[in-house]
C-alpha cells in the first residue's frame, strides 16, 4: 500500500505540526512542496480554499487540518502508544495546550515574523509559491502572497500598543517552558503527545526558523530551541507517562498564563458567537470570526477579531474535561484553581461545531 502524502511547507505554521508528529509515528510518508501548481491541480479542486497542510490517506482520501490529519493517520495505524495520553486527566491537560499551541502562540509567532522578518518571509514565500524562477521573481510573487497574511497582524491584536507586551509574555513563555525541560523531555512527561506536536507549530516554523526570533530563542532559551529541533526531527520517546495520570508541576506557569491571557478572549468569543447563532441556519457554516472582541496581554490592550476556529479546539477541551470522572474532575478543578481559573469549569458553547467539507460549521 502506498505511504502517506503531505502537502505543505518548511515556512508554514501547522505543516509543521503534521510533519512532526508523522515523523514520531514512523508512517511511510512524502512532503511536497505547496506550489502554484499544487494549490492550482491538487489543493483548490480538492479542498476548495487555499490551504496547508493537507494530507493524502494511502487510499487517495484527502484531510484538512493538522488535528484531523493526526487522528485519521491515529485511526489507520496499529501503533503503540497513541499521540493521546492515557490518562484522563493528562488527556485533558494535553487539549488545553493544544488549544494554547494552535490558537493563542499564533500572536507572538505572527508578531515575529511580520515585525522583524518581514522581507525574508517574502522571499520564503516566493521560493515556495515558484521555485524554478529568479529570486528577484520569488521576492515580488512572495510579497504579493504574503501581503495577506501581514495584513492578518491587526486582527490577532498585534499593533504597536501590545508589542512590548506580547514580547514580555512570549520571553516569560520561555523561560517557563525552559524550567519544564529542565524536569521533563516533552511537555507531559517522558514522551511526546498531541501537546507536543501541537507546539511545534509555532516554536519550529515561525519562532526558530525564522531570523530574528530564532536568533532570540536560541539566546535566551537554547533548551527550548533543542527541545524545538528534536520534537520536530521525530521526537524519540524517553520513558512512557506517569502510571498515575499525574501533571507535572512545571506546566503549571503555562497553565496560568494561558488562563490569563487567552481564556478571556474566549469568553468574549463565546459572547459574540451566541449572537450570532440567534439568525444562523441549522447546519451553517461558521464565519471566520464575529466580531472584536478586546485582548489583554501583560498589560497592553487592543482590539483583536473574535475567531471562530478557536471555539472549535475550546470545545475539544470541554470534551475531555466532560468526560472525566468525579474524582479526576475534581483532581482538574485543583489544577485549574491553581492556575487561576475556576472560570473554565463554567464555559459552555451555545452550540456545537463540527468540521464539514473542510470549514467549520454547526453540528
Amino acid at each position: 500500500m502506498p505511504g502517506y502524502t503531505l502537502y505543505g511547507a518548511e515556512v508554514s505554521y501547522f505543516t509543521g505540526k503534521a510533519r512532526a508528529y508523522l515523523r514520531w509515528r514512523s508512517v511511510d510518508f512524502d512532503e511536497v512542496l505547496s506550489t502554484r501548481e499544487v494549490f492550482r491541480d491538487i489543493i483548490l479542486p480538492k479542498v476548495g480554499w487555499p490551504v496547508i497542510p493537507v494530507a493524502a490517506m494511502p487510499d487517495g482520501e484527502i484531510v484538512q487540518d493538522t488535528a484531523d490529519i493526526i487522528a485519521h493517520v491515529e485511526a489507520r495505524e496499529p501503533l503503540k502508544p497513541s499521540v493521546q495520553p492515557e490518562g484522563p486527566l493528562q488527556r485533558f491537560v494535553g487539549e488545553l495546550l493544544h488549544l494554547y499551541a494552535d490558537e493563542w502562540l499564533v500572536i507572538p509567532a505572527m508578531h515575529y515574523r511580520w515585525t522583524y522578518c518581514e522581507e525574508w518571509a517574502y522571499a520564503e514565500f516566493g521560493a515556495l509559491s515558484a521555485p524554478d524562477v529568479s529570486p528577484a521573481e520569488q521576492l515580488e510573487i512572495g510579497r504579493a502572497m504574503g501581503q495577506m497574511f501581514r495584513g492578518m497582524t491587526p486582527m490577532l491584536g498585534v499593533t504597536p500598543e501590545t508589542i512590548p507586551g506580547i514580547e514580555a509574555s512570549y520571553e516569560a513563555f520561555l523561560a517557563d517552558f525552559s524550567r519544564h525541560l529542565e524536569a521533563h523531555p516533552f511537555l507531559l512527561g517522558g514522551r511526546a503527545t498531541l501537546a507536543d506536536f501541537a507546539f511545534i507549530g509555532p516554536l519550529y516554523a515561525h519562532l526558530l526558523r525564522d531570523p530574528y526570533p530564532g536568533e532570540l530563542m536560541r539566546r535566551i532559551a537554547p533548551r527550548v530551541a533543542e527541545w524545538t529541533a528534536r520534537t520536530h526531527a521525530g521526537a524519540k520517546d524517553v520513558s512512557p507517562l506517569p502510571a498515575d495520570d499525574s501533571v507535572p508541576e512545571t506546566l503549571l506557569p503555562i497553565l496560568q498564563r494561558q488562563m490569563r491571557e487567552q481564556l478571556p478572549a474566549l469568553q468574549a468569543t463565546i459572547a459574540l458567537f451566541a449572537s450570532w447563532l440567534e439568525s444562523a441556519a441549522p447546519g451553517a457554516d461558521l464565519p471566520r470570526g464575529f466580531g472584536m472582541i478586546p485582548i489583554s496581554i501583560e498589560g497592553r490592550t487592543a482590539e483583536a477579531a473574535a475567531r471562530a476556529f478557536p471555539l472549535y479546539r475550546l470545545q475539544g477541551a470541554l470534551d475531555a474535561y466532560a468526560a472525566l470522572d468525579p474524582a479526576t474532575k475534581a483532581r482538574a478543578d485543583a489544577l485549574l484553581s491553581e492556575a487561576g481559573s475556576e472560570v473554565f469549569t463554567s464555559l459552555r458553547l451555545p452550540a456545537r461545531l463540527t468540521r464539514r467539507n473542510y470549514r467549520l460549521a454547526l453540528a
